[in-house]
């Protein structure tokens, strides 16, 4: 299964900063030795590519250090040369996953879901809205007809579903905590709102009775999975109470479910919050061992 990486392009940020930035590097290296794990450098989404879900002012206020002080601060983290050039690779990665799942039924991202980003504008930590991007372009390529995207990721994919709005072929699915970031949600064309405190047996229900009507609504080509390890009881952004053994059963149903429907599916990691961040490391990683387990 191929594995794209991005930690060789590091995200400098001050000390003390909130997101855990190294957690991309220790989670290439808890899966370093993976059996059947082939890894590839994230390639650099450019302008024509990121410009199938970004505007051209956006791209450029990005190239040119030009974002206001208010639009840095709804990202959340500070602009430099380093950043854009390591979210045009997390964009690069995701897409050149999907690429690989239409060829080999599954691949993954060990960065992405990044999807908190609008087309003319960043936010919650995400610059660019990889799914939104890699989609768009194999729509342009006539690589694909239709796609899902299941966002388990405990915040809402407010920007995926504000840049996909409206496009009946590109079926976005949210299920997220519902007094969570983003206070504002926007409509996705099926959103799950989770009471804090959710649980093991109420989340996994909930999941296994909507999966079989994703599919039956989208009949998609290719799944984005936003897996999104922050639904995890120990991490200190998330509120719902999902254990370890939680988590790896919803990746199990997500991934089963697409082997199931016979659709192709790219794995991202989504976000990932815990004290300490080795707890994040190990959800993200058992991620990608569920997923190299059903590789063909």
């Amino acid at each position: 299964m191929r594995i794209v990486r991005t930690d060789q392009f590091p995200l400098p940020l001050p000390e003390g900063h909130r997101f855990p930035a190294e957690k991309y590097r220790l989670l290439y290296e808890a899966v370093a030795e993976a059996a059947g794990a082939v890894f590839v450098e994230a390639p650099r989404a450019g302008n024509d590519e990121l410009g199938c879900a970004h505007t051209a002012e956006y791209l450029h206020k990005l190239e040119t250090g030009s974002l206001s002080r208010a639009e840095e601060r709804a990202i959340g983290l500070p602009w430099s040369v380093a950043l854009v050039e390591r979210s045009r690779r997390s964009t690069g990665a995701t897409i050149a996953a999907c690429r690989a799942a239409l060829e080999d039924g599954i691949a993954a991202s060990l960065a992405g879901g990044t999807h908190h980003a609008y087309a003319e504008r960043g936010s919650g930590f995400c610059v660019f809205n990889d799914s939104a991007v890699a989609l768009r372009l194999l729509q342009r390529e006539r690589a694909i007809r239709r796609a899902l995207v299941i966002d388990l990721d405990v915040h809402q994919g407010n920007g995926t579903a504000a840049i996909l709005a409206g496009d009946p072929a590109l079926y976005t699915f949210s299920m997220h905590g519902a007094g969570n970031f983003p206070f504002q949600k926007e409509v996705s064309d099926h959103d799950v709102e989770l009471p804090d405190g959710c649980g093991d047996d109420a989340y996994l229900d909930r999941l296994a009775h909507e999966l079989p009507s994703l599919f039956a609504a989208s009949w998609p080509d290719l799944v984005i999975y936003l897996s999104g390890a922050d639904a995890y009881q120990g991490d200190r952004l998330g509120r719902l109470a999902l254990s370890r053994a939680g988590l790896a059963e919803r990746d199990a149903m997500v991934l089963d479910s697409c082997n199931r429907y016979g659709v192709p599916v790219a794995v991202t990691m989504g976000g990932g919050y815990a004290v300490p961040i080795t707890d994040t490391v190990a959800i993200h990683a058992a991620t990608i061992a569920a997923a190299l387990a059903r590789a063909r």
